[in-house]
């Protein structure tokens, strides 16, 4: 056995020179320069590959390298560029239109490289106390930034986090809402509680209700209509929650929207909450995209209410530079989300030296490692302020105007739904007053087909709303430029002649 723990350690890289420092800055500039290009070259690729699944697994070797080759870094990076990158989707491409943005920025970049580098797992203040003490800072920055009410914020009672994605921190707090209830109720009534949301709500909440132990029939999907802009209505909802009072169920949970997916929508946070407050029901704020655009005077109307919510979640990696993964979950009282996620009989992770009044956010969240987000979004802020991130929203919002005017002047299209932020939602109207609806919806279906089979054309997505398949434009791209919208507007035309003259 000794022999065998003896071979096992003969290893070409001693342990030491794993994380040799001359070794880390010569394959660094490697990666960075390798970033670079990318950058300076992006434009060229298709933003969508003509590929087929099982593509890039026939061009790989069946089992990793038992060994490393001469230099592998450089042949690794060679086969990203041959390989990899011809069969990915681009997302920082300034034609890539079908989403709302993954946004990208220099110093988002190097701020995951750099808190990747440094490689903490900030699990408990004790396991990393500037890392925690950091996010605490960090979220009242991007708060106060976004103008939200002081009583979500560390300073005001409340608190803040940052979690991977949306969908998580949804998911964290339906569990602290259900414990609460629960508390209050008894534990033997969990299926008689109730969640709401609107047909427009983004699947990940039905999901997290499913996860949370939420029956599926208890779900309530209020539809929007048109005519409110697509927003949940507040009737709607009280008429949901009076039923269910009287069938003996028990509303718990309300996921309110500010943009949602399909038309960036808002819901009327007050109304919505004046409904549902007062019925104990736990209110949250998916803002994922729209969000951001609170950090611009202009839109802060949009949100009239958000004082009377129970939590909030945003993603700044959507659209404020931040790169992927950066959710930031505010609460008006954590204690409810420590007291549903919370451990505390683990010897190894209590630190007898720890005050009470400190953050552990492993109990602030599903996993009990996580990453120091903080830090990069710190660097975000820092080097490029709030006016810098509210340039680079503005700078989006302009360019979606110009691409919806563009829309507006050709009389073969229609907007659907007002452009709010910096998605535009638009269809190829039909022909003859006679075509059905699902025709009209086929002929979109075609245009979009072909927009997005354009080698050097936009990539764009589709939505049904209200029962029409409609075409989405999102600008958000950081490369994306007014000449970007312009040429992706002319491919769009040029195709729906094609299609109508079919």
């Amino acid at each position: 056995m000794a022999v065998e723990l003896l071979n096992c350690t003969t290893m070409s890289h001693p342990p030491a020179q794993l994380l040799d420092s001359e070794e880390f800055r010569r394959q660094g500039h490697q990666v960075v320069d390798f970033i670079a290009e990318y950058y300076s070259r992006i434009a060229d690729y298709p933003v969508h590959p003509d590929v087929v699944p099982g593509f890039l697994s026939r061009r790989l070797p069946q089992n990793a390298p038992s060994r490393p080759e001469s230099d592998p870094l450089s042949a690794a990076l060679n086969d990203v560029r041959d390989l990899i990158l011809p069969g990915i989707t681009h997302w920082q491409s300034p034609r890539h239109f079908a989403h709302f943005p993954a946004s990208s920025s220099t110093v988002g970049a190097l701020g995951e490289a750099l808190a990747a580098g440094i490689n903490v797992v900030p699990f408990t203040w004790a396991a990393s106390p500037a890392a925690t003490e950091l996010e605490v800072v960090v979220v009242d920055w991007l708060g106060k930034a976004l103008h939200l009410p002081k009583s979500l914020l560390f300073e005001g009672g409340g608190g803040g986090t940052l979690l991977g994605t949306s969908c998580e921190a949804i998911l964290c707090v339906l569990v602290a809402a259900r414990d609460r209830k629960l508390a209050e109720i008894g534990e033997g009534r969990i299926g008689d509680l109730v969640v709401y949301c609107s047909d427009q709500t983004h699947f990940a909440f039905r999901k997290a209700a499913r996860i949370a132990g939420i029956r599926k029939d208890n779900c309530r999907v209020i539809p929007a209509r048109r005519e409110e802009m697509y927003a949940l209505p507040p009737a709607g909802l009280e008429d949901a929650m009076n039923a269910d009072v009287e069938a003996g169920l028990v509303p718990v949970f309300l996921c309110a929207s500010v943009g949602t997916t399909p038309t960036t929508a808002v819901d009327p946070i007050g109304e919505l909450c004046a409904v549902a407050s007062p019925r104990g029901v736990w209110v949250h704020v998916d803002a994922a995209y729209a969000g951001s655009a609170l950090i611009c005077p202009e839109f802060r109307h949009l949100v009239e209410g958000m004082e009377d919510v129970d939590s909030l979640s945003m993603n700044p990696h959507k659209w404020l530079l931040a790169n992927n993964d950066c959710c930031a979950l505010w609460l008006k009282q954590p204690s409810a989300l420590v007291a549903a996620l919370g451990t505390d009989d683990d010897v190894i992770l209590k630190n007898a030296a720890a005050r009470d009044d400190v953050v552990d956010y492993k109990d602030w969240q599903i996993s009990l490692t996580r990453r120091f987000r903080a830090l990069k979004l710190w660097l975000v802020l820092r080097c490029y302020g709030t006016d810098g991130l509210r340039d680079a929203v503005h700078a989006h919002v302009r360019v979606a105007a110009a691409f919806e005017d563009m829309v507006c002047a050709d009389d073969r299209f229609e907007v659907v739904a007002p452009r709010l932020f910096a998605l535009v939602c638009f269809r190829l109207q039909p022909p003859s007053i006679a075509t059905s609806p699902l025709e009209a919806n086929n002929l979109n279906e075609r245009l979009l087909a072909a927009v997005n089979a354009t080698r050097e054309g936009p990539y764009m997505s589709c939505a049904v709303v209200g029962g029409a398949y409609v075409i989405r434009c999102a600008v958000g791209s950081t490369l994306t430029e007014e000449r970007h919208v312009r040429e992706a507007w002319k491919v769009v035309q040029d195709h729906a002649t094609l299609v109508l003259a079919a």
